[in-house]
């Protein structure tokens, strides 16, 4: 089960991407389908075919971004997070051989196409909340047992209460 978070900058992104699907993909695909539809045989014809396809893509991904932006709750920085990881937390890290990994603890709808993010739900994650720079921090996964020492902890300006 995924945790129900999200940075105030996460959930923008969602909505930024929900309104674009619903005022401008939306509109344009249904113009080319009833466009395509208009030269009749559909059975066919590829434009029809690939639009219609289209704007299932389009409603069912309408669909779940609704349906996230309802249960979603948006974690705001506090001052008090300060000098330990938290969610939204930038964090450096480094292992025994000298590997510095630098990496940010947000909801699972936000680590898609992001290289650095990683999910609250990660073992990585839950193994970091809480510590401070200097820690060590051991994570167990089905890889093995790793300790890391973190180096560094930050938060992202923008997802501060304005």
């Amino acid at each position: 089960m995924r945790t129900p978070l999200i940075t105030r900058n996460g959930y923008k992104k969602l909505q930024d991407e929900l309104d674009h699907l619903w005022r401008v993909e939306r509109p344009e695909t249904t113009k080319k389908v009833a466009w395509a539809a208009s030269l009749g045989d559909r059975s066919e014809n590829a434009d029809y075919q690939y639009n219609k396809k289209r704007l299932r893509e389009i409603d069912r991904r309408v669909r779940y971004i609704r349906k996230c932006l309802e249960r979603l709750k948006v974690v705001d920085y506090s001052p008090e997070q300060e000098g330990k990881v938290f969610f939204g937390a930038w964090v450096e890290i480094e292992n025994d051989e000298g590997k510095v990994m630098t990496l940010r603890i947000v909801g699972y709808d936000e680590i898609f196409g992001q290289k650095d993010f990683i999910s609250v739900d990660a073992p990585m994650a839950r193994a970091l909340i809480g510590k401070t720079v200097e820690d060590d921090v051991e994570v167990k996964t089905e890889a093995g047992h790793f300790t890391w020492w973190i180096n560094k902890i930050w938060y992202d300006t923008n997802d501060r209460i304005k």
